[in-house]
Parts: C-alpha cells; sequence; structure tokens
C-alpha cells in the first residue's frame, strides 16, 4: 500500500487551518464496511412522502370541515335568534287576539241578552232642590297628647 500525501497547514496560535489530503490513483481502502442498501433507503423516503402526502390531505380536510362547521353554527345561531324573536312576536299576538275574543265575547253576549239598548225616547226632568251640605274646615286638627312611658 502506498503512503497518501497530506499537506497541514497551522496559523500563529498552532490551530489547524488548512489541510489537504492527496491519495494516489492506485490506493486501495482496506476495513470492514457495512454496505449500503440503496433500494431500502428508497423506500423508506416513498413511504416517508407518501405519509406526509397523507397527512397534509387530511390537514386539509379537517380545516375545510371546520370551516364548513363553523358556518353552519353561525347559520343555526341566527336561525335560533329568529326563532326566538317569531316566538315573542306570536305570544304578543296571541295575547292581543285573546284579549280582542274576549271583547268580543263580551259585546255579543250584550248585544244577544239585549242589555245596553239604545233609548227610544229621552225624558227630561227637573232639579230637585236638595238640602245644603256643610262643608268641614280643613284646619280643624287633632291635638296630640303626648305619653310618657312605653
Amino acid at each position: 500500500m502506498q503512503q497518501e500525501l497530506l499537506h497541514l497547514t497551522y496559523n500563529e496560535f498552532n490551530e489547524l487551518e488548512t489541510y489537504e489530503f492527496e491519495l494516489p490513483q492506485d490506493t486501495v481502502i482496506e476495513g470492514i464496511f457495512e454496505p449500503e442498501d440503496d433500494e431500502k433507503q428508497m423506500a423508506i423516503r416513498r413511504l416517508n412522502f407518501t405519509l406526509c402526502i397523507i397527512l397534509a390531505v387530511f390537514i386539509a380536510v379537517t380545516t375545510v370541515s371546520y370551516y364548513f362547521a363553523t358556518a353552519n353554527e353561525m347559520t343555526l345561531n341566527n336561525l335560533s335568534r329568529e326563532t326566538t324573536v317569531f316566538n315573542d312576536e306570536n305570544t304578543e299576538l296571541e295575547n292581543q287576539l285573546d284579549k280582542l275574543k274576549s271583547f268580543n265575547n263580551v259585546d255579543k253576549s250584550m248585544q244577544k241578552n239585549n242589555l245596553l239598548s239604545k233609548a227610544k225616547q229621552v225624558i227630561e226632568v227637573e232639579e230637585v232642590a236638595s238640602a245644603n251640605t256643610t262643608k268641614k274646615a280643613l284646619n280643624d286638627k287633632k291635638v296630640f297628647s303626648w305619653a310618657i312611658g312605653y
């Protein structure tokens, strides 16, 4: 085996700055090395790439579904508010309708029994003389008597 040519350069602090390593053309490196498995590495890379793509697709699908779920929730909240407003209006209208029905029922019963009928003739009566009533003076006050003790 031939020797290698090695050139080392040091700076003033005795630190290695550069080195050049030259091997002759006919040098053979000897030792026990593990053989490289290119097919296994390529298969692992393909699997990792495929899993990354699947993960990205799942993230995109999740983002889109979250958007639609949020939009549906907002729509449901708006519909819930509108329903509450309509229910309140409906309750008010039902109360007004009940009030009108009760007045209508009273009016129909009064007409049916003829309790409120128009007068057929107007009678004029002269004024009757009455006894004068005396008004009590407002200045009459009770005198408060003080009590000592309980």
